[in-house]
């Protein structure tokens, strides 16, 4: 006989009262804990960040996801122009602005 026989015999764990609804109210607090800790403040920066991008003006400094620091000289829709260097200006995504250091564009309205 083999040491494993007896494990195999033993019975199915014993079915759980109540059908398992009593995990319910556990998982449901557990699902408004995270979208208050995780979900919500994310979204709330999320929509901060749209806000910013699309508040951006010509004269702001600025700087890039990549650390790009620069004044905006120019945009469109989906782009902006920032000025890095005198005669140098580079072209970038509007996603790829992390912050607005100095707003100008917003103080001249």
């Amino acid at each position: 006989m083999t040491p494993f026989l007896p494990l195999l015999a033993q019975d199915a764990a014993a079915p759980v009262p109540g059908g398992g609804f009593g995990m319910l109210p556990a998982m449901i607090l557990i699902f408004a804990i995270f979208y208050f800790v995780l979900i919500r403040p994310q979204r709330k920066a999320q929509k901060a960040q749209e806000e910013l991008r699309k508040n951006i003006r010509v004269g702001d400094k600025i700087v890039t996801i990549g650390g790009v620091h620069g004044i905006v000289s120019g945009m469109t829709d989906k782009t902006v122009s920032v000025k890095v260097a005198e005669g140098l200006s580079i072209k970038f995504d509007r996603s790829a602005v992390a912050t607005v250091t100095e707003s100008k564009g917003s103080a001249e309205e």
